[in-house]
């Protein structure tokens, strides 16, 4: 082997209308952890796909250097070939399949190449599992086990192809903080038993953690790379070579414009759409102000979710009881439209499959929630009122694309996440519950997306934020309240909230329910 295993030689690679990168070359020393970082739309998972093949070779100009020898890779069964295997942060697992029968999904053990030889699967299966320390039957069902478990089992699927070269998306985006540590300690791990791995990831705590070199990309180019021991690798150095700036506070000052309580529900409880019998919430009060923005803290699991979309005319849950106030007027909310016209908006946290049509453009999904307010008298949609609504949003959210036009899917996270917001805010809600309005987002794109929360509570409208990175919650709410086991558990005012308050509140709610 040779001092690289992968060198990425002057690749550029053009969309219609978008130079996505341009002229990007980068190194990796075997048995490394190479960590590749930049802002939403700076290339980083563009430039991943072109070495996994799923933009094969003549689609990009450059070259793909694997030990010393340029390669052609027309199919990602060619850049498997060479041990290279990519776990895309839209984990590509079948829920209804086993674990065993994931794990070697494309790679079957078979008897001569005919029939599979389910004794071989299960055993090498156990053999793999035992490698990542996860314990589970071979027979579990993906479904059945949460994310950072399924996260495991994508690595595992990748060690049955004999990888040598690992990549990882944004391993660790949907993950909590417990399942996020025992995923980088396995990478460290795998690096000891001598597998490479290139992580892209937007929590640069972890990237410097785990790391041996960190290359930087902004707007399709490579910036510099870092290596750990002899450049300074803190945090504040990364971001101000991935933005071309300094970002000297994270989260944008904002005016106290609190006012009276303008939403409330008291005695909330909801129980499980698919099993009637279990409480998903239970006896939930809560208020929020105008102008004010309420953090909901919690592990996951822990019912903010579900509380959000309960709120959001009954969205989930079944059997929901309680009683919902704005401006001291009962609502009865029946559906989302209902909730819409009300004044209440919710942004999901799953923006790629319930908060964007991707096949459709920026435009349309934008005015998608408030199509009435296009309707010229003859009910048919103005089409000149939506370019121009389009292109407002467009320029004020600052959506980094080609056109209104550009189909959704085609942008990067941080500016399909900016077309959600764009969407919420056009129906111009009193109240916005944002669900993860920033996971899996850059620095910079972070701090845009914290400007226009303050924005919209200057203007009277209130924002009510689940996040699962507490210094989020610590540096943009006025008021936290945290859940545990679908119940609030606890209240902090921000001068008072700490992320060891926080955590006080949800081991002490556990050792009551074990009393």
């Amino acid at each position: 082997m040779g001092k690289y295993i992968l060198e990425m030689r002057n690749i550029t690679k053009t969309f219609p209308g978008v130079k996505a990168l341009d002229n990007v070359s980068f190194r990796v020393i075997p048995h490394h952890i190479h960590a590749l970082v930049g802002e939403n739309g700076a290339g980083k998972s563009t430039l991943m796909n072109i070495l996994s093949a799923v933009y094969p070779h003549g689609t990009y100009e450059g070259d793909i250097v694997v030990d010393g020898e340029v390669c052609v890779f027309k199919s990602i069964k060619d850049s498997e070939a060479k041990g290279i295997a990519i776990i895309h942060q839209e984990l590509a697992l079948i829920p209804s399949l086993s674990i065993a029968e994931n794990v070697f999904l494309g790679n079957e053990q078979t008897d001569k190449g005919l029939i599979i030889n389910w004794d071989k699967t299960r055993t090498k299966t156990i053999e793999m599992l035992k490698k990542v320390g996860l314990d589970e039957r071979t027979d579990t069902k993906i479904k059945d086990i949460g994310l950072g478990k399924q996260q495991l089992v994508e690595i595992v699927k990748a060690l049955a192809k004999d990888v040598r070269l690992l990549i990882l998306d944004e391993p660790t985006a949907a993950l909590n903080d417990k399942d996020s540590d025992h995923l980088l300690d396995l990478l460290v791990d795998l690096k000891a038993h001598g597998i490479t791995s290139i992580i892209i990831s937007h929590k640069l705590n972890e990237i410097t953690k785990v790391a041996d070199e960190i290359t930087i990309l902004r707007d399709g180019a490579t910036i510099e790379t870092l290596v750990k021991g002899v450049d300074d690798i803190s945090e504040e150095r990364i971001i101000k070579s991935m933005v071309g700036r300094e970002i000297v506070d994270r989260f944008p000052k904002r005016p106290n414009f609190v006012g009276d309580v303008v939403f409330e529900v008291k005695n909330w409880n909801a129980f499980d759409p698919l099993d009637d019998e279990k409480q998903m919430l239970k006896d939930i009060n809560m208020n929020v102000r105008k102008g004010e923005v309420v953090g909901i803290a919690g592990l996951m699991g822990a019912g903010r979710t579900e509380l959000a979309m309960s709120l959001f005319g009954k969205a989930y849950g079944t059997k929901i009881t309680g009683k919902m106030y704005k401006n001291g007027e009962e609502l009865d909310l029946k559906d989302v439209s209902d909730a819409i016209a009300k004044g209440i908006a919710y942004a999901t946290e799953d923006r790629k499959t319930a908060g964007l049509i991707l096949i459709d453009d920026i435009k349309r999904n934008i005015t998608l929630s408030s199509l009435q307010s296009l309707r010229k008298k003859n009910m048919v949609i103005d089409d000149n009122l939506e370019i121009k609504v389009g292109e407002e949003y467009r320029k004020k959210l600052n959506i980094k694309s080609s056109s209104i036009l550009q189909k959704t899917g085609d942008l990067s996270g941080g500016n399909q996440q900016k077309v959600v917001f764009s969407k919420c805010i056009f129906a111009d809600p009193d109240i916005l519950f944002l669900d993860e309005p920033t996971r899996g987002i850059d620095v910079g794109a972070k701090y845009e997306i914290y400007t226009i929360i303050n924005e919209l509570v200057e203007k009277g409208k209130s924002v009510v934020m689940i996040s699962s990175e507490l210094p989020e919650l610590l540096g943009m709410c006025d008021r936290v309240y945290v859940m545990n086991r679908g119940m609030i558990v606890g209240e902090l005012m921000a001068s008072e909230a700490t992320p060891e308050k926080i955590m006080q509140f949800i081991m002490q709610s556990n050792k009551e329910v074990v009393k």
